[in-house]
């Protein structure tokens, strides 16, 4: 997921910054953190950090103020149930590279299927934040199985328990998996299968590419 973001979107796309933002927070976090007991190694990796604009010194700079707004309801429960559906997956591909497959996630309308839309708000994605969970190089997500279904597909089916609110709002839901191989080809530059060929860049990195060469 990080690989993806950061050495294939475009430098100033929003998903490469979120996720730059979210690595500085973290690195920020965790020498804080581990200062009372590593003071001098703190000291060093905070000194080294490039955007940092004070130098007074980790111990001088505050203990850990993490921002209210990383803590947004439902957000939490939205990545704990893709990754339970990504394990599911996985585990129906055991050994293989996931890349090489697409995945139908299926979900009855409900606080699931919504938290999901979150993730990926269209019906078909190879860029979304739940392909990227996921690790496939494709994802659909429906709310009822689709009419054909190939006889190579592997069907996982699951259940999520979702705890809202401290608990005032729960609801189990059930979702199917589906995994198949992807019909598309390998891109030569972020190496998922969402080409035409194997020659030529996917939709996704022309479209960078293009942007790179007009800002030069």
């Amino acid at each position: 997921l990080l690989s993806c973001r950061l050495y294939c979107e475009e430098a100033k796309d929003p998903k490469r910054r979120s996720c730059q933002t979210v690595l500085a927070e973290a690195l920020d976090i965790i020498i804080r953190s581990f200062a009372p007991i590593l003071p001098h190694l703190a000291e060093e990796v905070f000194q080294y950090i490039p955007y940092k604009k004070d130098s007074e010194g980790v111990f001088r700079t505050g203990w850990i103020n993490a921002s209210s707004a990383w803590k947004k309801p439902g957000i939490e429960e939205a990545i704990e149930g893709a990754c339970a559906m990504r394990d599911s997956f996985l585990g129906s591909i055991s050994g293989k590279n996931a890349l090489e497959y697409e995945v139908i996630i299926v979900i009855e309308p409900g606080l699931l299927f919504e938290l999901m839309e979150a993730l990926q708000a269209e019906e078909i994605s190879s860029v979304s934040q739940l392909n990227e969970i996921m690790m496939a190089s494709q994802t659909t997500l429906l709310s009822e199985l689709p009419k054909e279904i190939p006889s190579d597909a592997n069907i996982i089916k699951g259940t999520f328990l979702i705890n809202l609110e401290g608990g005032d709002i729960c609801e189990q839901s059930s979702y199917k998996v589906i995994a198949q191989p992807i019909a598309k080809a390998k891109c030569p530059r972020c190496r998922r299968y969402t080409a035409k060929s194997s020659s030529t860049p996917c939709p996704r990195c022309l479209q960078v590419l293009a942007a790179g060469k007009g800002s030069t």
